[in-house]
């Protein structure tokens, strides 16, 4: 059947159209369906094979246009030298071995903010992903590492928490990974990175991998790609991944957004119920464990604990299948630390059933594909030539106060639309 004798059809309008777009290559084909009628034409445009394809189907209630992208690894690997290519395929293969140095590097490489190192970490990720994909269909679609954030104020025992539950759950055949996030100094944007010095039975252990990373400013008290390292981790065989922020506030919870669990640890002489709790952190809380509960302490840790259980009444719960949960720990005699990890476990196994993670990690991805795609928008909005040249001059007017920040605002993002329309 030619053209001409399709456009004789009811949908001849929706034909033409197609036949003005500059496509080389166009396909019609006639579904029988009893949903979408008889004879119903979709129209498919093939570009390039395997790379792109577009569908237009029209259904009896109108016009549906279906865009379906498919991005195959070649894409990503066509302009590396063999130099890159063989740097990529050398941390890939001792990654998924299990090598410590291979995973410090492949981690160095996703942190890196030279532009060509950022693509060469993209080539890296996509292989693990795939290799990712493979390995959770090989365990019936169920996730290969639990995720658990922790969080709390300073000095809350933290890492000595981390020291002692790590060298439990290594004991007991798991392999652990702690991402450890830094604050970078305000003044000379230098972070300590000093969590292994606290930690050094566990940085000894061979089950068990120790990374620390400074924030470099980034807010939330996560670093611009503990969400890779994640993934990195993960694809070195490592079950169980810690990520431990920089403290608590009320817009320090972007680590919920790439946990499965989130634990608040906070110590017994917090203050008050009203001046402990931030209603922000708080309420983001799976599990809330209180620490130091020994000698003196447990007096403080069972009335810190009772005034939790009553505070996270109050609370609108996350989750329609999970109770959060408030505990009394000590990582100095061991106390409730194996209570703990069952807790963790029994919280697993919950949302597992539930269907409630794998919604999670979805919605996951996407919260932090928007977040990397606003900060490489601010990047590029920054050193746009029409911004770069304007942003002293506009700086210097708003110090001085001839200016406001506001109208100053527009005008950059005027400059900024003018060059690209």
């Amino acid at each position: 059947m030619n053209i001409p004798m399709l456009l004789q059809r009811p949908h001849q309008h929706f034909l033409k159209g197609l036949v003005r777009t500059p496509f080389r290559c166009y396909r019609f084909i006639f579904h029988p369906s009893p949903h979408l009628g008889s004879g119903v034409p979709c129209a498919q445009l093939l570009s390039s094979p395997g790379l792109h394809c577009a569908k237009w189907m029209l259904p009896s209630n109108g016009l549906t246009r279906k865009l379906c992208l498919q991005t195959t690894l070649e894409e990503h690997t066509e302009g590396l030298s063999d130099k890159e290519q063989r740097l990529v395929d050398k941390l890939y293969a001792g990654l998924i071995q299990g090598q410590r140095a291979c995973l410090a590097e492949a981690i160095t490489l996703v942190e890196s903010t030279h532009s060509r190192k950022k693509e060469l970490a993209q080539v890296l990720l996509q292989k693990v992903l795939a290799h990712h994909r493979e390995q959770e269909n090989l365990n019936k679609g169920k996730p290969l590492a639990f995720r658990v954030g922790l969080s709390g104020p300073p000095g809350a025992g933290k890492s000595t928490f981390i020291e002692y539950f790590g060298k439990m759950l290594t004991e007991r055949g798991h392999k652990l990974s702690v991402l450890a996030v830094d604050p970078s100094s305000c003044t000379s944007g230098g972070s300590l990175l000093g969590d292994k010095t606290r930690m050094t039975e566990l940085s000894r252990d061979m089950n068990a991998y120790i990374r620390p990373s400074p924030t470099r400013g980034t807010l939330g008290g996560v670093t611009r790609t503990t969400n890779e390292a994640i993934l990195l981790c993960e694809g070195g065989g490592y079950d169980v991944i810690l990520v431990e922020t920089v403290g608590v506030g009320q817009s320090e919870f972007a680590v919920a957004d790439m946990v499965d669990m989130f634990i608040l640890l906070l110590p017994p002489a917090g203050g008050d119920e009203l001046q402990g709790i931030k209603r922000g952190i708080v309420e983001m809380a799976d599990l809330v464990a209180i620490t130091k509960s020994d000698g003196d302490l447990i007096v403080p840790a069972r009335r810190i604990q009772a005034e939790y259980v009553s505070a996270l009444k109050l609370l609108r719960r996350r989750s329609g299948v999970w109770r959060p949960k408030v505990i009394r720990i000590s990582a100095q005699s061991g106390e409730g630390i194996t209570e703990m990890w069952d807790k963790m476990k029994e919280f697993q196994e919950v949302m597992l059933v539930s269907g409630e993670l794998a919604a999670k990690r979805q919605k996951q991805q996407k919260v932090w594909m928007w977040n990397l795609i606003q900060e490489n928008v601010i990047e590029h909005f920054r050193t746009h030539p029409a911004v770069r040249e304007q942003i002293p001059l506009l700086e210097k007017r708003v110090l001085s106060g001839a200016l406001s920040p506001g109208l100053a605002a527009d005008l950059l993002l005027k400059a900024f639309k003018s060059r690209h329309e």
